[in-house]
């Protein structure tokens, strides 16, 4: 008899005694009726397995934290055998499974994890298993889930079940330990526990984590063999294992197979098959099927908009990619920005150099309540590192500590890198050893970014002994090393170093690619070894390297560069037969080669073809042209070419600026050379000794002295760092202008200022002193000519002479004068 028959019998047995029908006993009657009634009552579980919330506030940091906490079975609810033993035993603890799951996430060993769950008086409900597993997977404590997981099955109570398998494999899959997930994948089979949908599901994900998107679809496989039908869930996982290893034709033929079987993509689905592009780099594809979901009406999210942003920058849209951005942060935006969106605009801003406006994103992301993650604080710090800001760098790597965060490898390598790029190695240096102290290793892009710290500062030693360094810790270089050990050496000027650097890359296997045939051309070119960056490129040519822009740019460049302006066009030629797109160095430097060899014509066919071809003209293309002008003595144009520059709100620069007053000054309209210079002065454009020269040539073609002493007047503070030319040139104008005395204050003040001056300035002061007349001034500047140790030429002396003789002075008086300053010895010298 079942014991609820046996219940039944009793309460009839009870009830129909003849006992029962006295007044008297009824009240015991009920009693033990009432007692009999409790004790048969089936338990009510379900409060147990309830999930309640529980939140916690802090109101000294601002902050709030929300946990769920499960009961589970108590000692109530487990057998009447072991809750007598449990009560009889102080040791036994009556603890819910959200406080088990606490204790265990505190202990370190496996024994003291064990000791802890044999005190625990849930563990002879077998309904608390599962719930438990759940609690310590998902919070991601794997260690400590494999051991409570050995534990249940030692325990005599505990059955196989799918879902803890499930679990444990999905746990797994989190930390990309495959290996372990389909370990236990073939254990649940062994303890008779049939594999479900989701069990497939969790080890396809595995799978697809660890990029084995063969062994996910050999699951599939035989998953269809056992005639479990495939969900939906199924095929995604399989779709994003294919397409996070880049297989994004894999992907495609899954999702075609799962139309075909009749389960329909989700929203889901259309997501992780744009993931599958971005992870194949096919952007231009990502976002044409992102067009054919608008077309179809299929609903987007925040991750649908966020991937199309990652495309867009990736394809250099970023005026796209900002407007989505902005539509998100509207206020009838369906989908808002989350820290994906705004960290990946920070990369887009960072990419373009507006260090600014990743300044603005991140403050407006702190702003609208979301709290950045490592990955953001990350690509704030690579911004500022790209600009060799070390001290904001700094700043934000000692914010990811104060927020609690960990600062990773990428954290420290964007600080090496801060540094190096702000000239600072020493500092990079201290922060790569950091790295070591700390329990990050340094991998391949923070030993290349201390090359570069030490190579981008001249200091070539230092960067070839991190590379020996480098692979003394195990870690081989790869081309970048090389790239960058080249730039470092085109910098130092190390013609031998680069030789033995290339012979390196050889001897470690190290294949040059595009970008290191680039770097060493150009550091054989820096050094002017240009048969060697020839040889160079004709090695690279031989090994079927295709050359790109930038080689040619280099090559064309470094042509001109060494006046070898023929070489050049020839460079030009090949780069048109093979259909490379030309740059705006390559335009400017081949302008300027047509201008050094007087081809105008051609010069200005190139110019044309640049803006016919879509490609804006800079400020260096337009001063090569004016160069071209200049050459060809074509005034007018050069003047044109000017109204042309603020027409497309191109601002000179000081080299142009020096450019098109010559033009002025040689076209005969010197008046608007002081027009450009007040425009200069509004907008900031610093004065060099080039700009200074041809406003003082513009002062004395329009004889205006007033505007030449202003100008002296305006060069004073500048004069111990102003060229001897331009002050020999300044000179020269006050004199021939007749301000004898203007010109002699000038020349004090030089000597004061501490410039250095030579024979030429003393030359010049003697001419227009002798034009002037006054021989007794000439007489004392070859004695300020002695005192500084310059040898007056016998020219000097015959010119006196010869102005006494003319102008009908003392001629003996001069002689004499000239004999008492100068001494006897050079008098048979200038006598003849």
């Amino acid at each position: 008899m079942t014991t609820k028959h046996h219940h039944r019998s009793t309460f009839l047995k009870f009830t129909n005694s003849p006992e029962s029908t006295h007044i008297n006993s009824l009240p015991i009657r009920l009693h033990q009726l009432q007692a009999l009634i409790i004790v048969c009552k089936k338990t009510n579980d379900d409060s147990a397995f309830k999930e309640n919330k529980s939140v916690r506030v802090d109101y000294d940091t601002g902050q709030h934290r929300v946990c769920t906490r499960v009961s589970g079975l108590r000692i109530a609810d487990i057998p009447k055998r072991y809750r007598l033993r449990a009560q009889g035993d102080r040791f036994q603890k009556d603890w819910s499974v959200s406080d088990v799951a606490d204790k265990v996430l505190q202990v370190d060993r496996c024994e003291e994890a064990d000791n802890l769950l044999n005190r625990w008086v849930g563990r002879f409900a077998r309904k608390n298993f599962p719930l438990l597993i759940k609690e310590l997977t998902q919070r991601g404590a794997i260690e400590h889930s494999a051991q409570v997981f050995r534990w249940m099955k030692q325990q005599k109570n505990y059955c196989a079940r799918n879902d803890i398998y499930n679990m444990m494999i999905r746990l797994h899959a989190r930390h990309n330990r495959t290996d372990q997930a389909r370990g236990l994948f073939f254990e649940m089979q062994e303890w008779r526990c049939k594999p479900d949908a989701e069990t497939y599901n969790a080890l396809i994900n595995a799978h697809g984590r660890a990029g084995q998107w063969r062994w996910a679809m050999n699951i599939m496989d035989d998953m269809l063999r056992v005639a479990i039908p495939p969900s939906r869930s199924t095929y995604n996982n399989l779709i994003n294992a294919c397409g996070s290893t880049g297989n994004w034709r894999e992907a495609l033929k899954v999702c075609k197979q799962m139309t075909e079987n009749g389960v329909g993509p989700d929203l889901v689905t259309h997501n992780i098959v744009l993931s599958a592009y971005k992870s194949g780099s096919q952007y231009s594809k990502a976002l044409s099927y992102f067009e054919l979901m608008k077309g179809t009406n299929v609903r987007q999210d925040t991750t649908t908009l966020n991937i199309v942003i990652y495309c867009l920058v990736k394809l250099g849209e970023y005026g796209k990619a900002i407007d989505i951005f902005n539509s998100m942060r509207g206020k009838r935006a369906e989908y808002h920005p989350d820290i994906v969106t705004f960290t990946t605009i920070i990369h887009l801003y960072s990419t373009i150099g507006q260090i600014e406006n990743c300044e603005a994103v991140f403050n407006t992301m702190l702003a609208e309540g979301l709290k950045p993650n490592i990955v953001s604080y990350n690509a704030i710090m690579g911004a500022y590192a790209s600009h060799g800001m070390s001290r904001e760098a700094l700043a934000i790597f000692n914010e990811i500590k104060q927020r609690g965060f960990c600062p990773d490898i990428v954290s420290y390598t964007s600080l090496v890198n801060a540094y190096g790029r702000s000239q600072n190695p020493r500092k990079a240096r201290e922060v790569f050893d950091m790295i070591k102290k700390s329990i990050w290793k340094p991998n391949l892009v923070t030993y290349n970014a201390l090359i570069d710290a030490y190579g981008s500062n001249g200091l070539l030693a230092e960067a070839v002994d991190v590379l020996r360094e480098m692979e003394q810790d195990g870690i081989y270089p790869n081309i970048v090393s090389i790239c960058t050990l080249l730039a470092a050496c085109g910098r130092c000027g190390q013609k031998v170093k680069i030789d033995a650097i290339l012979s390196a890359a050889k001897l470690r296997g190290i294949k040059l690619n595009t970008v290191a045939y680039n770097s060493g051309i150009g550091s054989y070119l820096n050094v002017g070894e240009y048969e060697k960056a020839i040889s160079l490129y004709k090695s690279m040519r031989k090994k079927r390297v295709m050359p790109d822009s930038v080689t040619f740019t280099v090559l064309i460049s470094g042509c001109c560069n060494m006046s070898k302006y023929g070489e050049a066009l020839e460079f030009l030629d090949e780069m048109i037969r093979l259909k490379i797109p030309l740059t705006k160095e390559v335009y400017s430097s081949v302008i300027s080669a047509y201008s050094k060899q007087g081809r105008l014509i051609e010069a200005e066919s190139m110019f044309n073809m640049m803006k016919v071809t879509g490609c804006s003209p800079d400020v260096i293309t337009y001063t090569a042209i004016l160069h071209a002008y200049n050459a060809a003595e074509n005034w007018e144009k050069a003047s044109v070419l000017f109204r042309e520059m603020e027409t497309n709100n191109i601002q000179p620069d000081s080299i142009a600026c020096s450019a098109l007053m010559r033009a002025f000054n040689k076209g005969g309209q010197p008046s608007k050379v002081f027009v450009l210079a007040k425009i200069m002065e509004e907008k900031g454009i610093p004065f060099t000794d080039a700009i200074f020269c041809q406003i003082v040539s513009a002062c004395s073609i329009l004889r205006d002295w007033r505007k030449t002493i202003d100008l002296v007047k305006l060069m004073e503070p500048s004069l111990a760092v102003i060229s001897l030319g331009l002050m020999n040139h300044l000179l020269h104008v006050l004199g021939k202008s007749g301000r004898i005395e203007s010109m002699i204050k000038l020349f004090y003040k030089i000597i004061a200022s501490g410039a250095e001056v030579n024979i030429d300035t003393y030359s010049i002061l003697l001419k227009n002193l002798l034009a002037a007349g006054n021989w007794r001034k000439y007489i004392e500047v070859l004695h300020w000519m002695k005192d500084a140790g310059i040898r007056p030429s016998n020219d000097m002396f015959r010119d006196i002479l010869s102005f006494a003789e003319k102008n009908g002075c003392e001629y003996a008086a001069i002689e004499r004068e000239c004999v008492d300053k100068m001494g006897c010895q050079t008098e048979d010298s200038w006598r003849k």
